[in-house]
């Protein structure tokens, strides 16, 4: 392990990740190597880093996915080490491990904390071994329908279907009696077959009203693990976040210990290094909390807990990595600071959330005191149908919720996207939406938001 930062990266990764992980390591001095695919060669993620090197066709498993293409370019450039980024290989254990064994720095955890972690059984047993709470549900892989409607018998309905590999809401579903079971257990396992290549199901109980909270973890390099604090992500579609906030507005006091102390035992459970998130549901109605998953890798809302504690996670990635203690005081983790919203800006319809790719023919950002914007595209610049359509992430922080909320609808007002299909339209209902605002929502308010359309 070197005992001096790194000195050259590559990312494996394009868009706003891309981008963002580039500018902390340009912060810092250390050069940085992009790739990417042939889709991707007019971002700005690729002209921002020391070097770019093209990697494959637009398809991902033929760029962004394809491992031995990243080592080969790694090898080429003579890096130090990757960073993942999120998505793609972020959380493949196997990829971490040829990182490794290619003599190169892995910005991330160890293969064996990912492999614990990815699958959502085998971290459901272990989560419940080390004291975290977690729902009633299967302790192995349901092998059959017939299976399946004897342990939702024994859980009690309703039951969440859900996939044991993989993530993103792909495959899962809540089944309320025995032939909504049946229907959704096919179609869970066709999906993940296809997806994760791993057709492995596994039931919960479903609580019916809930949030979803989590907790950015650290595990420094000297092997402690420190929470930073909690991460509210109720506002999904299709079970996919699309707006986060931090500190969570159902969250405080003994809660707040209590999930934190949560987080920090899951992380101590696998010898967590580098930066992940323990995911819950909490409970509206009984204030309960049971652990959902762990995602061993920098989130896509990370942003809102850097606003809130005034740290660059990528920064302090790096430095674990390499070695290092961070750069604030483990013993002495001061109070989130404010309050901090973020929202996904997606190339996709605001009624229906179908993408809608196209060439970008105007780009105008918000500017501001308290407003960040982590983009991935500018004008002149083509969103292709190959990826996820996010374009840019919105940030905004303020002294409290309430000035959070009036930079938010000021930022989402200035934010200009012409081109392609963008939900900004969205976050002008969301940020009047009377539940958001009095922040006692839960993870169905965009259903019931798009309920009340005609």
């Amino acid at each position: 392990m070197p005992n001096s930062l790194l000195n050259s990266l590559l990312v494996a990764n394009r868009g706003e990740i891309a981008r963002r992980i580039i500018r902390t390591a340009n912060r810092l001095g250390i050069r940085t190597v992009a790739v990417y695919s042939e889709a991707d060669a007019d971002l700005p993620f690729v002209a921002e880093a020391d070097e770019a090197i093209e990697i494959g066709p637009p398809q991902p498993a033929d760029s962004y996915l394809n491992a031995s293409a990243i080592l080969t370019a790694a090898a080429q450039a003579g890096v130090a080490a990757i960073h993942p980024g999120y998505g793609f290989l972020s959380e493949n254990a196997d990829f971490a491990q040829a990182v490794e064994d290619a003599g190169l720095i892995w910005v991330g955890p160890a293969p064996e904390s990912m492999r614990a972690m990815g699958d959502k059984i085998a971290a459901r047993n272990l989560m419940s071994t080390a004291g975290v709470p977690v729902a009633l549900g299967t302790p192995e892989p349901v092998p059959d329908v017939f299976q399946a409607l004897g342990e939702a018998q024994r859980i009690g309905y309703p039951v969440m279907v859900k996939a044991a590999a993989g993530g993103g809401g792909i495959g899962m579903s809540a089944a309320h009696n025995d032939d909504e079971l049946k229907a959704a257990f096919e179609t869970a396992r066709s999906r993940a077959e296809r997806f994760f290549a791993d057709p492995s199901i596994l039931l919960e109980k479903y609580v019916p009203v809930a949030r979803h909270v989590e907790v950015q973890i650290l595990g420094l390099a000297d092997g402690r693990i420190v929470a930073l604090g909690e991460r509210d992500c109720s506002v999904q579609r299709r079970h996919q976040k699309v707006a986060e906030e931090a500190p969570s507005p159902a969250v405080t006091g003994a809660l707040r210990e209590q999930l934190l102390g949560a987080a920090i035992k899951a992380g101590e459970a696998v010898n967590y290094r580098n930066a992940g998130t323990v995911e819950f549901l909490l409970d509206t109605a009984s204030g309960e909390l049971s652990f959902l998953e762990m995602n061993t890798r920098l989130q896509v809302e990370h942003p809102v807990t850097e606003m809130v504690t005034g740290l660059d996670l990528v920064e302090e990635q790096l430095r674990i990595a390499s070695g290092l203690a961070p750069t604030f005081d483990p013993d002495k983790l001061p109070p989130p600071s404010g309050h901090s919203i973020e929202m996904r800006i997606y190339a996709e319809d605001p009624k229906r959330f179908l993408p809608g790719p196209g060439a970008i023919t105007d780009w105008v950002e918000p500017t501001g005191e308290g407003v960040r914007v982590d983009s991935g595209y500018a004008p002149n610049t083509t969103v292709t149908p190959f990826y996820d359509p996010l374009l840019a992430k919105l940030i905004v922080h303020g002294k409290d919720r309430s000035e959070a909320l009036d930079r938010a609808r000021k930022a989402v007002r200035e934010f200009a996207v012409a081109g392609p299909k963008n939900n900004l339209e969205f976050f002008t209902e969301l940020l009047d939406n009377a539940d958001f605002v009095s922040g006692a929502y839960d993870c169905k308010i965009v259903d019931r938001m798009r309920a009340k359309q005609p």
